[in-house]
């Protein structure tokens, strides 16, 4: 192979990652914006206007407290999720169009994150609808999105790649929080009750996610493989995806310790405002305020746990990320009402091991994909992914609706560090690396 044709490739393979870096850039104010800082807070006061004297709702005649009815549709949307990702991945990998699948996946959450500015009154349900298809559409894009992640990095850089990913969607999501800030705080000034501005930054988010989705779609590239199958061969090949990954219990072991601490990341990121503004009484500018903190310091420690890994390894780095997780998750039961100061301290424990702990996990799974299997592999892996955890959410909403504490519902999510570490640590990652037929980094 000649030296131009070698330069080109890596050429081609750099303004592929680029274009993958802004799909993070693209969806991750959904994540934020969204998921993180305005839904929560707002579904919940929506569902408490619908609510009868006792405060519950009755979703197809099922009573629920009103404030654990969005921790409810964020389980809810897993299950939608589990029904598309196998045959989304399974198309993925089968015909290697995965463009069109990204874009179908992404416009629909796009157009459900949008259509939440019409969320007002007591429509709940409409709220709890538009929250389940838009969560679910970000999983589904995301199980496509990483599946490019070996295509696109050589196994050495993919750290990096993976990391400043996750650096490129917080960046994201700090530059539009700054305008939420902005619009939200002074909103009287251009005439918007608060409800209307929070509308409005619900669906900027959809519009921001749509727009920016064109660049990886016209920097990726197809490797097509064989032509389409009826969909019905997705499950057929998810079974025997299944029937593989057995053959590879190293590589469950480690999608195991991940779907459970990630449960816990994932709760921590969609329940924290939720947690701020009716356990501690804090004002929805402080809860933004607190966010872009965390969305900006993630930035650096995304960054700068890509470069330990480098120095320690990814599974080492990743493992002190989740006693980090468990001792702030902890301090955080003890947090005084109506304190920000001790809420902004938390976010920024928070976000200078959020970001690397979820950029390094991606990577190093990334070297236990048997090749040729990446998109039906990371849809399993997406199951607790961008706000798609489901145990974690069940079990704050339970602890909530049974005892009424949310310090109660926060504290209990520690288990999913403490089993999430004792799983990771038992995994040998070299020999699962190896057993995976991908070669082994010099360190992992």
């Amino acid at each position: 192979m000649s030296t131009d044709t070698v330069r080109a490739e890596a050429n081609g393979l750099r303004r592929e990652q680029r274009g993958w870096y802004f799909y993070d850039w693209a969806c991750s104010v959904y994540s934020t914006s969204v998921l993180t800082v305005f839904l929560g807070p707002y579904l919940s006061s929506v569902a408490k206007a619908a609510a009868d004297a006792d405060g519950y709702v009755r979703p197809l005649g099922i009573p629920v407290r009103a404030g654990s009815f969005f921790a409810y549709c964020v389980s809810a949307s897993v299950i939608v999720s589990i029904l598309v990702m196998p045959l989304v991945g399974a198309a993925a990998d089968r015909t290697g169009r995965k463009k069109p699948l990204l874009a179908a996946c992404a416009y629909v959450g796009a157009a459900a994150t949008t259509g939440l500015f019409f969320l007002s009154g007591d429509r709940y349900l409409l709220g709890g609808l538009l929250l389940i298809v838009a969560n679910s559409s970000v999983a589904v894009s995301m199980v496509v999105y990483n599946s490019y992640l070996p295509q696109i990095a050589p196994p050495e850089d993919r750290d990096r790649v993976s990391s400043r990913g996750w650096a490129f969607g917080y960046a994201a999501g700090s530059s539009m929080l700054v305008v939420n800030l902005a619009l939200f705080t002074a909103h009287d000034s251009f005439g918007l009750t608060e409800s209307t501005a929070v509308r409005i930054c619900l669906a900027s988010a959809g519009l921001w996610w749509g727009a920016f989705t064109l660049v990886p779609l016209r920097r990726l590239r197809d490797r097509r493989t064989t032509p389409s199958a009826p969909a019905v061969h997705g499950w057929r090949q998810l079974a025997s995806t299944v029937r593989d990954m057995r053959t590879k219990p190293l590589t469950l072991s480690f999608l195991l310790a991940y779907l459970v601490y990630n449960d816990g990341i994932q709760t921590v990121i969609s329940q924290a405002s939720v947690y701020g503004s009716e356990e501690l009484g804090l004002s929805q500018s402080t809860l933004i305020t607190a966010v872009l903190m965390v969305q900006v310091l993630a930035v650096a420690g995304a960054l700068g746990m890509g470069r330990l890994a480098r120095t320690y390894g990814a599974r080492r780095t990743i493992l002190g990320s989740l006693v980090a997780w468990t001792v702030t998750l902890a301090a955080g039961y003890f947090l005084p009402t109506g304190a920000p100061v001790w809420f902004f301290v938390l976010a920024a424990g928070i976000g200078l091991v959020l970001g690397g702990s979820q950029a390094l996990s991606r990577s190093l799974f990334s070297h236990l994909v048997p090749p040729g299997k990446e998109a039906e592999y990371f849809s399993a892996y997406e199951m607790s992914d961008r706000g798609m955890s489901w145990l974690g959410p069940l079990l704050f909403g339970i602890t909530y609706q049974l005892t009424g504490s949310y310090r109660d519902a926060i504290i209990s999510l520690v288990a999913f560090f403490v089993i999430g570490f004792a799983l990771l640590a038992r995994v040998p990652v070299r020999q699962a690396i190896n057993d995976a037929g991908n070669p082994v980094p010099e360190r992992i």
